[in-house]
């Protein structure tokens, strides 16, 4: 871990409210890191030099490699802040640089509090991090806003029903017929019959449609189990609405979907398209920039699922210095280029 001690703020620690800065505290601070493994650095203000209680003793401070004094004239909190920012370390201090906050926005996440006693400085604990739980489903609706503005139509669905392979099929049967008050009929229907095989001969004076694509929007947990009854959901909806062609069956991962519920995006098959229309390029924050990446794979699913597309996009994911918060993230889409499969 690499740390900034703060010199000022460390000198001053007093219990006994002494408004005089105190060498030991420094040396106190130096050993606790070392003792701790820590790589540190020393940042001082101009003005401590005159004011420690033992000036011979910090002048030869002064002298080492990983002291640095601030000119004068300069913010000593805003230069120790700028240093922890740009090398990503800590800051040894009790300061709360409230000045700063609009800032420099993880101040809490960056500062070390500490104690000294008898001599000895006893590091505490930062503040955690606090982390945006959604920020994969925040992503996606925000590439969904911006390909709907294209006008690229995309299924929005997200309320989910229950996961069943017949639930599945009949929801697909519903959906696509949905003539002459179709749907309703079907409810009753099924709402009385449990298994496939005894759905037999319900569905009457159903013109012959073209070949559907469906896509199958479900969660990670629940994918293998769609995909093993694939095949028999395709049979069953073919067959019940007479389709001279069984309905290909596209099972994807999606973002919004909750598990042991599912999503329909239901197209003709020559609405489909080959690959997806953009690919996507995704700034985070180095706080997120593992877990992203670890998921962009359903991040391209779920996108290619709702607006039909046969490939995934291409999705990078590419650190930002600009963006230092958790959660905050900037999504750009670029026409053409590759695709992942």
């Amino acid at each position: 871990m690499k740390v900034v001690i703060d010199a000022s703020n460390v000198a001053h620690y007093s219990k006994n409210n002494s408004l005089q800065p105190h060498m030991s505290n420094l040396l106190a601070a130096v050993k606790a890191l070392e003792e701790s493994g820590d790589e540190f650095v020393i940042i001082a203000d101009a003005s401590l030099r005159h004011k420690i209680d033992d000036k011979e003793t910090f002048e030869k401070l002064l002298e080492s490699d990983n002291v640095e004094e601030v000119p004068p004239g300069n913010d000593a909190d805003h230069f120790i802040l700028d240093i922890a920012t740009k090398e990503n370390a800590k800051i040894l201090s009790n300061d709360k640089f409230r000045d700063y906050a609009d800032e420099f926005r993880h101040i809490k996440s960056m500062v070390i509090p500490f104690t000294i006693e008898n001599g000895r400085l006893t590091l505490g604990k930062s503040s955690s991090i606090k982390k945006d739980k959604n920020i994969l489903q925040h992503i996606s609706d925000e590439i969904i806003k911006q390909l709907t503005f294209k006008r690229w139509e995309v299924y929005t669905g997200k309320e989910g029903i229950e996961i069943s392979p017949l639930n599945i099929a009949k929801q697909a049967i519903i959906r696509i017929d949905n003539e002459d008050d179709f749907g309703s009929k079907l409810e009753n229907i099924f709402a009385k019959i449990p298994l496939f095989n005894k759905i037999v001969d319900m569905v009457d004076d159903v013109e012959v449609a073209a070949p559907y694509v469906i896509f199958v929007l479900v969660h990670p947990r629940d994918y293998k189990m769609v995909v093993k009854n694939a095949g028999s959901i395709s049979v069953t909806i073919a067959d019940r609405l007479h389709l001279e062609k069984k309905p290909l069956i596209l099972v994807r991962n999606d973002l919004f979907t909750k598990p042991k519920t599912f999503e329909l995006n239901i197209m003709l098959a020559d609405e489909v398209t080959e690959n997806a229309p953009y690919n996507v390029v995704i700034r985070v924050s180095s706080h997120d920039e593992v877990f992203i990446k670890k998921n962009s794979r359903n991040i391209a699913s779920t996108i290619a699922a709702r607006i039909g597309s046969f490939k995934f996009p291409f999705v990078s994911v590419k650190p930002d210095m600009m963006l230092t918060r958790p959660g905050e993230f900037e999504v750009e889409l670029e026409k053409g280029g590759s695709f992942d499969d």
